[in-house]
């Protein structure tokens, strides 16, 4: 249904839990992709997955098929205690074997996910996590970090845990000095930062995540998935049923907006101040130049963003107030 046969650069199994579906399961899906798309110039496939998928059986039916050549690993955190706090159901332990798994099995580009800022966590529970990710077997495999705070959603165990007061979210400041030290430890093991959560070894930025923050155009399949063409966003209905039953009748459900230009440099703002590139002086419309430099200019002045002949870029404090600043500089 959303087959044009125009060339794809990446593919991405996400939301978490792809590695519940078997690996011919997913050879399905990727032959349907290879049916409706050009998949000749593919440069990144990859699986999202949980640590407890990862045993050496999966792992080398992922790897006899060479298609998949990238795995994010949700690890989240390596203290059982912060595991436990957000409901995940693997442990330490299944977290260290099933990246030496991985490792294991012939995977060189490998992503690991950790979460600061959980309820309990203490700053020293946040570094022991980094030392242990660079104490790993293999961990010249690891290319790549996402380092995400946490966020609540509604309706989770956590939310009504947080609700009823049997947990409490650490306070901003201790937040900011886990960022400053992943800073510090990225640094130090030859990771770079591109975008305020992510970092990876000099080349092994996620291709395909960088599209978005870049708003090139993708497609999302799948129930609650989202689109993207360049003018218009588009987001599939989220309920399960409605979806199978919308796909199976050729009518997936879904709504959509058409993006004034205010919208367009509003959303470009806020997802190029999230990177190390930033804001690029060509890309703004010339009637919103002159107000956006003005604007900015304090936080130039507060050693926050870097202001170049071509360019805004957030510094590595910026980046901790890469959200505000945007939203400080949106036109409304």
């Amino acid at each position: 249904m959303r087959g044009t046969g125009r060339p794809l650069r990446t593919v991405y199994f996400g939301g978490g839990t792809p590695s519940l579906l078997s690996v011919d399961a997913l050879k399905r899906i990727m032959d349907a992709i290879a049916e409706s798309f050009d998949i000749s110039s593919l440069e990144e496939v990859t699986l999202e997955a949980n640590p407890e998928d990862l045993t050496p059986d999966y792992l080398g039916q992922l790897s006899d098929w060479h298609f998949v050549n990238r795995l994010s690993v949700g690890i989240q955190s390596f203290a059982d205690a912060d595991l436990r706090t957000i409901n995940r159901v693997h442990n330490s332990a299944q977290a260290v074997a099933a990246l030496r798994n991985t490792v294991d099995a012939g995977f060189h580009n490998i992503s690991v996910d950790l979460i600061m800022g959980l309820p309990g966590q203490s700053v020293d529970t946040w570094k022991s996590n980094l030392e242990t990710l660079s104490s790993l077997y293999g961990f010249q495999q690891i290319k790549h970090l996402s380092c995400y705070e946490l966020s609540v959603e509604p309706g989770t165990i956590l939310d009504k845990q947080l609700q009823m007061g049997r947990v409490s979210l650490v306070s901003d400041e201790k937040v900011a000095e886990e960022y400053r030290l992943l800073q510090q430890w990225v640094a130090a093991n030859g990771f770079e930062q591109y975008e305020v959560s992510n970092y990876c070894r000099p080349g092994y930025y996620s291709r395909h995540n960088s599209r978005y923050w870049e708003r090139i155009p993708y497609i999302g399949v799948g129930a609650a998935a989202h689109s993207f063409d360049g003018l218009r966003r588009r987001w599939n209905v989220s309920d399960i049923e409605a979806y199978i039953s919308g796909a199976a009748s050729g009518t997936v459900p879904y709504e959509e907006e058409t993006l004034t230009e205010r919208d367009a440099y509003n959303e470009y703002l806020m997802v190029a101040l999230r990177t190390v590139l930033g804001v690029e002086k060509k890309k703004v419309p010339a009637k919103y130049a002159h107000c956006l430099a003005d604007k900015i200019a304090p936080f130039v002045h507060n050693g926050l963003i870097d202001e170049t002949a071509t360019s805004y870029r957030p510094t590595a404090e910026g980046m901790l107030h890469a959200d505000g600043m945007a939203a400080a500089l949106f036109e409304l």
